[in-house]
């Protein structure tokens, strides 16, 4: 059931605060703030607008809830290490939860019109590899590397959004909004981490628009190999390989050697023994860590969600009130849908 609490709850989480925080903040009591996470009390006006302030939206979009469609918190894929604590991932599975229902917020208003629609299958009756060859043929995509992976998911009307998660254990998390899926990303990934983060959270979208199973993970992974490394065309490429020369190919698809070798064992043309041995190579050369040739791949950056701000511009709205319309407060410091030159010239304003 969508609640008022719920929202509150979800917006005070994503901020990172705890509910004596957001009570200083608002100027309420912590014993306030408890009720409204639970319940038993919904703030005034004036109450609200404070609350609001301090979580940086604005108290039209708390109230949005009553005109929700499904929950307003839901659960996540997440791409994160053994070693992420639960309070890292937990506030970044919220402060997905409150870019898709900016998202919802937005697209209740105006129409996010694409090229390529984010496909969806049944993993029960589709393998992983095969849906990712789906994929680019829906897509029509050339055979072999992918350029500008992130150009393409946002062709397809998926809103990825990259920002700093304050820590290096998540790499990405991904849900669908309606009909409309949305990626949030860890800006400070290295490129060949980033792009098969993006093919991941891709596999999770369409496959796993309801969690079937116990290999949701192994799954996405097989979906990103595929889509990344066409078994047809990366295969020959991998027979009797050096690490020399997985140096060249990690140039050439833009993805990490360790996603190499591991494609290469995959498809059966690393045997155990190889495998092991490239391992150990990268061990002793300290590339387990840090892998040559990272800074090379060429950079990729999101879009999709400032060309709506620049849309918003285009209509004649100020910076003021695209911040309102998005649901963001006007000083908000995490809105991603303002146009690039309105951010620019915050973070420059803000400076002085």
């Amino acid at each position: 059931m969508r609640t008022f609490a719920e929202a509150l709850t979800t917006a005070r989480l994503a901020k990172g605060l705890s509910q004596e925080q957001l009570a200083g903040l608002a100027q309420v009591s912590q014993e306030a703030v408890s009720r409204y996470e639970t319940e038993r009390r919904i703030p005034q006006p004036d109450v609200l607008d404070r609350l609001a302030r301090a979580l940086e939206v604005t108290p039209a979009f708390l109230e949005s809830i009553g005109k929700i469609k499904g929950a307003w918190a839901v659960d996540v894929h997440m791409r994160r290490r053994a070693t992420a604590r639960a309070s890292e991932w937990r506030r970044l599975e919220a402060r997905l939860n409150m870019l898709r229902n900016h998202a919802r917020y937005i697209y209740e208003e105006i129409d996010v019109r694409t090229d390529q629609v984010v496909p969806t299958f049944d993993p029960l009756f589709m393998e992983p590899d095969t849906a990712a060859r789906m994929t680019r043929m829906q897509w029509r995509m050339p055979v072999g590397p992918v350029r500008s992976l992130i150009e393409w998911v946002e062709a397809a009307g998926c809103l990825v959004i990259e920002e700093d998660f304050g820590t290096e254990r998540v790499d990405g998390l991904s849900q669908w909004v309606d009909d409309h899926p949305i990626l949030l990303l860890n800006m400070h990934l290295p490129i060949d981490r980033k792009r098969l983060t993006v093919a991941h959270e891709l596999g999770h979208l369409c496959l796993h628009t309801q969690d079937i199973g116990e290999d949701v993970e192994q799954e996405a992974n097989r979906f990103a190999a595929e889509f990344l490394m066409p078994a047809e065309v990366i295969r020959p490429q991998l027979r009797n390989v050096s690490l020399g020369r997985l140096v060249d190919l990690k140039r050439t698809w833009s993805v990490s050697i360790q996603a190499l070798i591991e494609r290469g064992a995959q498809l059966g043309v690393l045997s155990p023994e190889r495998h092991s041995m490239f391992y150990k190579q990268l061990s002793a050369r300290g590339w387990r860590k840090q892998e040559p040739g990272s800074s090379e791949l060429a950079p990729e950056t999101p879009q999709l969600a400032s060309k709506i701000g620049a849309a918003l511009a285009e209509r004649g709205l100020t910076y003021c009130e695209i911040a309102t319309f998005t649901g963001f407060s006007a000083d908000a410091s995490d809105n991603p849908f303002l146009p690039l030159t309105s951010r620019r010239l915050r973070v420059i304003s803000s400076d002085v």
